[in-house]
C-alpha cells in the first residue's frame, strides 16, 4: 500500500477578522442586515462576536474593500444599495492567501522598528533618499484625492523602509521589504486612509515622521526609538477607532 499521497485539502489559519466580516457577510446575505441599514455599532459587534473592537474595524475594512458595506463619517457604516449579483465570501481555507491583520503588522513593527531606528542612529548619517520622501509627503493635502492615497501610501512605506536602508545592514532591509509589502495590501490602505482623513492629520504624520528622521541623523538613538514607537502607536489607535461608527 503506497504512503504517497497528497492531502485532499490545504488548510490555513484564518485570522480573526476574516471570520468576523464572514458572519456579518452571511447576516448581510440571509437579510437580517437589508440594503442601506445601518451596521450595529463596533462595541455591539465586538460583544455579539466575542472580539476586540480592533478585528470589527478590521472587518468592516475588508468588508468595505469587497463593496458590501459603506463608511460614513460621523454617521455609521451602511450595507451597501444595490448589493453584488453574488455575495462574494472572504478567502476560506482552500485560499492560499489573504491581507494580514493591520494590528498584527503593527504589533510586529513595534517590536522591530525602533532597534532599527536605534541602530541607524548609531550610524547618525544624513540620507538623501529619506529626506525626498519627507518632501513629497508634505505634497500630500487631501487623502480623498485618489492620487493623493496613492502619493502618501508610496512614501510612507518606502519612508519606513529607508530606516532600515539607513542601518547599513541587509538583512534588515529584507526584513523592512517583507513589512513593507503589508503596507500594500489593500486592507492595511482602506484602515489607514480612513485613519487619515484631514490635512491636520497629514500635517502632523509628517512631523512625526520628520522628528524621527532628524533624531536618526544626528545620532540620537534613545530619541529616534522613542519617536519611532510612539508614532506607530498612534498610527495604531488611528487605524483601529473611527468617528465613523457611533457607541
Amino acid at each position: 500500500m503506497s504512503n504517497n499521497t497528497e492531502p485532499a485539502t490545504a488548510f490555513r489559519a484564518r485570522h480573526i477578522y476574516e471570520q468576523v466580516a464572514e458572519q456579518i457577510r452571511r447576516s448581510i446575505a440571509s437579510g437580517e442586515f437589508p440594503p442601506e441599514s445601518r451596521l450595529p455599532s463596533e462595541r455591539e459587534l465586538a460583544i455579539r462576536f466575542g472580539v476586540s473592537r480592533p478585528a470589527v474595524r478590521e472587518a468592516i475594512g475588508a468588508l468595505q474593500n469587497q463593496q458590501l458595506v459603506i463608511t460614513r463619517r460621523g454617521s455609521g457604516t451602511y450595507v451597501c444599495s444595490p448589493l453584488p449579483a453574488t455575495l462574494a465570501p472572504l478567502p476560506d481555507e482552500k485560499a492560499p492567501s489573504s491581507d494580514d491583520s493591520p494590528v498584527s503588522t503593527l504589533e510586529v513593527r513595534l517590536m522591530l522598528e525602533p532597534a532599527i531606528a536605534r541602530l541607524a542612529a548609531r550610524r547618525g548619517q544624513r540620507s538623501e533618499e529619506a529626506e525626498r520622501l519627507l518632501l513629497q509627503m508634505q505634497n500630500v493635502k487631501d487623502i480623498d484625492v485618489i492620487a493623493q492615497q496613492q502619493l502618501w501610501s508610496e512614501t510612507d512605506r518606502l519612508f519606513h523602509r529607508q530606516l532600515a536602508v539607513m542601518t547599513g545592514d541587509s538583512l534588515l532591509i529584507r526584513i523592512a521589504d517583507e513589512i513593507a509589502k503589508t503596507m500594500e495590501q489593500p486592507l492595511w490602505q482602506r484602515l489607514r486612509d480612513d485613519g487619515i482623513y484631514d490635512e491636520a492629520r497629514i500635517s502632523l504624520y509628517v512631523a512625526e515622521h520628520r522628528l524621527i528622521y532628524e533624531a536618526i541623523a544626528t545620532g540620537d538613538e534613545d530619541a529616534a526609538a522613542f519617536y519611532v514607537e510612539q508614532h506607530l502607536k498612534r498610527v495604531g489607535k488611528d487605524i483601529t477607532t473611527t468617528t465613523a461608527l457611533p457607541e
